[in-house]
């Protein structure tokens, strides 16, 4: 059995029994162990090209709380920063980029990421309207041999701790478009998570610094969680 389903399972035993996920620490934690070595952090990725990549500065800070809070997963509380080419990006296994603008990578940065993405990272872009057109050229370069494609509602990211049938989150409107959740996969796992027109971000940002109702925020910083659990369990092979 593949270890996200070992998980799922653990998640619904602990729900059936009447407890949150932190209750389940014992068999989590021999889990973890099982995943071996890594820290279980976040970054932000730092791009060049012009676009904003420190856009929406409280979002990951309010995910890693949630993610701290609400499940067992030992994750550093500190966010961290990275590009391509630092020494320290095979130590995250999550990593997130957001912006408004262009985004432009180098050959050598092409190839950084390709090898984080095969060798078990996890990349989540999250498209803050304006930085799709880039976005698709530049992972075209880095996959052109592996399309994005739209994440089925069952892949495990909608229901691995919270429920999401219908996939992912809308919370900013802009031009009518659906909030989309496309992927690239290798093999079985899940590499690459791109939310489109669903301005994911922005929903992990303080209350208050958009008018959007509490409740959205809280749908997204779910999802958020979701993400950060399976893209630091479905590195680990049976």
């Amino acid at each position: 059995m593949r270890f996200t389903q070992r998980l799922r399972s653990i998640v619904l035993v602990a729900a059936c029994a009447g407890l949150s996920l932190g209750a389940a620490a014992s068999p989590m934690a021999r889990v973890l162990r099982e995943a071996g070595p890594g820290r279980l952090a976040i970054a932000r990725l730092q791009y060049e090209g012009g676009g904003d990549w420190y856009a929406n500065p409280s979002s990951l800070p309010n995910l890693i709380r949630a993610v701290a809070e609400r499940t067992s997963l030992p994750i550093e509380r500190v966010e961290g920063k990275v590009t391509l080419t630092d020494s320290a990006l095979f130590d995250y296994p999550f990593i997130h980029a957001t912006g408004h603008g262009e985004i432009k990578l180098s050959d050598v940065e092409v190839q950084r990421l390709r090898e984080y993405l095969t060798r078990g990272g996890f990349l989540h872009v999250d498209d803050n309207y304006g930085l799709d057109e880039s976005f698709r050229r530049e992972i075209a370069r880095v996959f052109p041999d592996r399309p994005l494609v739209e994440v089925p509602y069952g892949h495990p990211i909608y229901h691995l701790v919270y429920d999401f049938p219908s996939g992912p989150v809308k919370v900013h409107e802009h031009d009518g478009k659906p909030a989309k959740g496309y992927g690239i996969f290798i093999g079985n796992r899940l590499a690459l998570y791109y939310t489109f027109s669903a301005d994911l971000g922005n929903g992990w940002e303080d209350v208050g610094t958009y008018p959007d109702p509490p409740a959205l925020h809280e749908q997204a910083l779910r999802l958020g969680v979701n993400l950060f659990t399976y893209a630091t369990t479905s590195r680990v092979q049976p």
